[in-house]
């Protein structure tokens, strides 16, 4: 939950998103789900040359799965937000054990 937490606090900002296939593509994220499906606006393809036919893309919905990396403009995240979810994500539970309570 970590991950799609962080990736809803970056909607409407500008990301590169890696496919498996090698093909890269930038725009404007829309909307991540639970699956870590990533919808774009205003995508356009890093090499057009080469995938001519995803250059009238516009919108596009990506598939969790096949993403390999997500390339984040350093200045959109926030590293004090991230480092506390992470610290909290790893924490042992508060309260204490069982055995304390019945002492």
């Amino acid at each position: 939950m970590l991950f799609y937490s962080f990736f809803k606090t970056l909607v409407g900002k500008e990301i590169a998103v890696e496919l498996k296939n090698d093909v890269v593509l930038t725009g404007t994220l829309h909307s991540v789900d639970q699956y870590l499906n990533i919808k774009l606006t205003t995508v356009q393809v890093v090499n057009q040359e080469r995938y001519p036919q995803l250059t009238a893309l516009k919108n596009c919905l990506i598939r969790g799965s096949v993403v390999r990396y997500v390339q984040i403009n350093p200045g959109d995240v926030d590293t004090e937000l991230l480092q506390d979810a992470t610290r909290k994500e790893n924490s042992p539970a508060v309260g204490g054990s069982i055995a304390e309570e019945k002492k």
